[in-house]
C-alpha cells in the first residue's frame, strides 16, 4: 500500500470569472452575473469560477477617512456595498450552477467570511501579495490559494513562494499586470515562461486586464504556460455600465475561442502525436532503398549494392532506415526495391544503447541538469539489454571516494529496477523530475519533485517509474559488489552481465568491432 500523501488541487484550465464590484452594490444583479457565466460555462464545457471580493468594510477603511474623495476606491466599495446575506445567496447560487467559489479577502475579518460560508479557494489580490499579516492569516484557513503578482519583481515573488511553501499550503501564481486597463504594451507576458521555469511544480495563471476585445493575449499566455485564467466579466443594464477591463458575456464567449483555438494550436502539454496525414505527405518525399545489382539471399548488403531514390513504396525500405551490414532476406535483381523487413545482420545491442543514451540525454537537457565532463555512465540490464526499456536503468557516477558517493539516475518511462539490498552503504533518493515509486519491505512511496527519501543498509528495496525519472542518489562510498538482488536468477548473473559501462556516452566504443561485447564497453 502506499504511504499517505496530501492530494493538491488541480488548479490546470481552470477559468476564473471576476465580479469583483461589478455587482454594483445589487444582489440580484450579482446573480445575473453569477447566471450568465454559469451558462457559458455548461455550454462551453470550461471548468469554471466565480471570484467575489470580500472587504469588511467597518474596519478596512478607516473612520477619519471614510469622506475621503482622493482615493477613488473608498466611495467605490462604499456605495457597492452587499451584506453577508447577499454574498451568502451569491454563494449558493454559485455552488448551485456547479461553479467553483473563488473569494478575495483584504483582512483577515474576510478570511473568516470565506471560512463561514466554506468558499473553497482563496485568491490573494496583487495589492495583498506582501499584506504578511493578511497571508499569514490567509493560510491558515487550509484552502487552497491562488495569488496575483501585479507590481512584485522575482526578488518578491521568491519570497512569496518560500512562505507558502513553508506553511505546507497548496497554491499557484498568477502573472498580472496591476493597471485597468493594461495596455498591450504593458502585458509582459514572458513572464508567465519566467515564472515557470523559475518555480517548477507550480501552475502559473494569467490574471488579464487589457481591454476585453483584445483576444490575442489569451492565446499567447497559453502558450507561454498558463493554466489559470482570470477576466473581470459584468453585464450592462439600465444604469449600469461596464468598465474598460470588464468583459461582457458576448466578450467572455470569444476569449474562451481563442483560449480553445491556442490550445488546439499547441497541442496540449505533453509531446505530439504524429498525425497519419502527416506521417503520408512525408513519405511521400523520401527516398526508397534499391537493388544496384543482383543480390542473392542470405548475403550481407553493402552500401556498394543499393541505391536511394524517390518514389518510397509500400513496404519498401526507406534510405533513414538502412544500415550496413544487412543481411538479404531473399533474391533482388537490378533497381528492385528492397522490403523493409530485411532485418540486421547483428544483434541489436547497438541500437538498443544508442536509444537508451539518446533518451537518458534527452531528459537531462529537458531537466536542465549540466553533467560536465568527468563522469562514468553504467546502464544496468538485470534481465539483458533486449529487455532494458523494461527492467532497468542509466547511472551517472559523478562522485565516489572512500567516504561518499553521488549518483544520478535516470529511469525511462515504464521502467523498474529490482529488488535488492545493500551491506555496506546507506543511501539517499533526492527526485529531481518525474514521479517515482519506491518499494522499501514491501510498502510503497511515491516520490515527486523536491522528495528525499534515505534507504539505510540491509533493507530489500526497489524502485520504478510511470512518467520516466531522474533522482540524484547520495551514499556513503559506493562499492561495486555490493548489491544483493531477491531475484535469485539476477543474483547468479557476473556483474558484467547486467551492466554496460560507457565512457563518454560510449562514443566510438561500437566502431571497434562488428559485433559488440560487454568488454567493450568497459572502462
Amino acid at each position: 500500500m502506499y504511504l499517505h500523501q496530501k492530494k493538491k488541487f488541480d488548479f490546470s484550465d481552470l477559468f476564473i470569472f471576476e465580479v469583483a464590484n461589478n455587482h454594483q452594490g445589487f444582489r440580484e444583479h450579482g446573480l445575473r452575473i453569477v447566471d450568465a457565466m454559469a451558462d457559458i460555462a455548461e455550454r462551453t464545457g470550461i471548468r469554471g469560477a466565480i471570484k467575489l471580493q470580500f472587504r469588511d468594510l467597518d474596519t478596512f477603511i478607516h473612520p477619519d477617512y471614510r469622506d475621503n474623495h482622493e482615493n477613488k476606491h473608498i466611495a467605490r466599495f462604499l456605495s457597492t456595498r452587499l451584506t453577508d446575506d447577499d454574498f451568502l445567496a451569491i454563494v449558493n447560487e454559485i455552488k448551485r450552477r456547479k461553479l467553483l467559489t473563488i473569494s478575495t479577502p483584504f483582512d483577515e475579518k474576510s478570511v473568516e467570511k470565506i471560512e463561514r460560508m466554506e468558499i473553497e479557494v482563496i485568491k490573494i489580490g496583487s495589492c495583498s501579495a506582501q499584506d504578511w499579516p493578511l497571508l499569514e492569516r490567509a493560510s491558515e484557513a487550509g484552502k487552497p490559494m491562488i495569488i496575483s503578482t501585479g507590481g512584485l519583481a522575482i526578488k518578491d515573488i521568491d519570497k512569496i513562494v518560500s512562505f507558502f511553501q513553508h506553511r505546507g499550503v497548496d497554491f499557484a501564481l498568477m502573472h498580472c499586470v496591476a493597471m485597468y486597463p493594461a495596455p498591450n504594451d504593458t502585458l509582459h507576458l514572458n513572464q508567465i515562461e519566467i515564472m515557470r521555469n523559475r518555480y517548477p511544480g507550480i501552475t502559473i495563471g494569467f490574471s488579464t486586464h487589457e481591454d476585453p476585445s483584445n483576444v490575442n493575449a489569451v492565446r499567447v499566455a497559453y502558450a507561454k504556460g498558463a493554466r489559470i485564467f482570470e477576466k473581470h466579466v459584468g453585464i450592462p443594464a439600465e444604469n449600469i455600465s461596464v468598465n474598460l477591463y470588464s468583459a461582457t458575456p458576448e466578450q467572455v464567449e470569444l476569449w474562451l475561442a481563442a483560449y480553445r483555438e491556442a490550445k488546439e494550436s499547441c497541442g496540449g502539454d505533453g509531446e505530439r502525436a504524429i498525425s497519419e496525414k502527416e506521417t503520408s505527405d512525408l513519405v511521400s518525399l523520401m527516398r526508397g532503398v534499391y537493388a544496384r545489382q543482383e543480390i542473392k539471399a542470405g548475403t550481407r548488403i553493402g552500401r556498394e549494392d543499393v541505391f536511394f531514390a524517390m518514389p518510397l513504396l509500400a513496404g519498401q525500405m526507406s534510405s533513414g532506415q538502412w544500415k550496413e551490414g544487412l543481411r538479404a532476406d531473399r533474391d533482388y535483381v537490378m533497381r528492385q526495391p528492397l522490403t523493409a523487413a530485411i532485418h540486421p545482420a547483428d544483434r541489436p545491442r547497438k541500437e538498443i544503447i544508442y536509444t537508451a543514451i539518446h533518451a537518458a540525454k534527452g531528459m537531462l537537457n529537458e531537466s536542465r541538469i549540466p553533467l560536465g565532463h568527468d563522469f562514468s555512465v553504467e546502464l544496468s540490464h538485470h534481465y539483458g539489454i533486449d529487455n532494458f526499456h523494461e527492467v532497468g536503468c542509466v547511472i551517472v557516477e559523478c562522485i565516489n571516494n572512500h567516504e561518499y558517493a553521488k549518483k544520478i539516475i535516470i529511469q525511462l518511462p515504464g521502467q523498474w529496477n529490482p529488488v535488492h539490498y545493500h551491506k555496506k552503504k546507506d543511501e539517499t533518493f533526492h527526485l529531481l523530475r518525474g514521479e517515482l515509486e519506491v518499494e522499501v519491505e514491501g510498502r510503497k512511496k511515491v516520490l515527486t519533485p523536491g522528495d528525499t527519501f534515505w534507504i539505510p543498509r540491509g533493507v530489500w528495496h526497489g524502485f520504478g517509474t510511470r512518467t520516466g525519472a531522474i533522482f540524484e542518489e547520495i551514499s556513503t562510498a559506493n562499492h561495486s559488489d555490493d548489491s544483493f538482488y531477491i531475484d535469485r536468477a539476477i543474483a547468479r548473473m557476473a556483474r558484467d552481465d547486467r551492466k554496460t559501462r560507457l565512457v563518454n556516452w560510449g562514443r566510438h566504443q561500437f566502431d571497434e568491432a562488428e559485433e559488440p561485447s560487454p568488454a567493450l564497453f568497459g572502462i
